[in-house]
């Protein structure tokens, strides 16, 4: 059995198993779940809410930062400097450079990225389907941290921004990796 159909087996029943022990888990342990399931949804409500502005502020910061246009700036720079290495054989994933810092800031970002290397390379190309794994393994580091944080008046978030972005980092340098375990073979084709 081959990596690929394993993972798609695990995938496949990831999130059924984990609602079904919820589920078991809360019956159990004699768990009101509809109750309990409806104050949660209320108190989301408040804190929806309440974090509106800071909501506003951290996208506007975002579009901002996009409309800029650096993200492109940033990938020209890097085949610039890594051209003529022995690293430039890692050239194709240059193109995923731009969604590597576009997944920490927003995730309408992250996915403007993507569908532009699906309208470039294809979504069943390498570097569409890695852009896929790059999108599921990362979190909106700053829009996150601003509107939780915010959210209970945190001003100072201490270590908390490097140890997300270390996770970031962390999950980007895995769907490269795993994208070329995976789809490497598209990279010829």
């Amino acid at each position: 059995m081959t990596f690929q159909a394993i993972s798609e087996s695990v995938s496949l029943w990831t999130l059924p198993a984990a609602i079904l022990f919820i589920v078991v888990f809360g019956a159990w342990r004699r768990v009101p779940m509809y109750e309990s399931f409806v104050a949660g949804a209320k108190e989301g409500f408040d804190v929806a809410v309440m974090i509106i502005p800071y909501l506003v502020a951290i996208l506007l910061a975002i579009k901002i930062f996009m409309a800029s246009g650096i993200f492109e700036d940033i990938k020209m720079l890097a085949e610039w400097c890594l051209q003529g290495t022995s690293f430039e054989r890692f050239a194709p994933t240059f193109d995923l450079l731009p969604m590597a810092f576009a997944c920490p800031l927003s995730g309408s970002g992250a996915r403007g990225v993507m569908l532009e290397i699906f309208d470039e390379h294809g979504p069943d190309s390498f570097l569409g389907q890695t852009a896929s794994l790059m999108r599921g393994s990362t979190e909106t580091t700053f829009y996150v941290l601003t509107l939780y944080f915010g959210a209970v008046n945190i001003s100072k978030i201490r270590h908390t921004l490097s140890a997300c972005l270390l996770a970031d980092a962390a999950g980007i340098v895995a769907s490269i990796v795993i994208g070329f375990l995976l789809f490497g073979n598209l990279i010829a084709g």
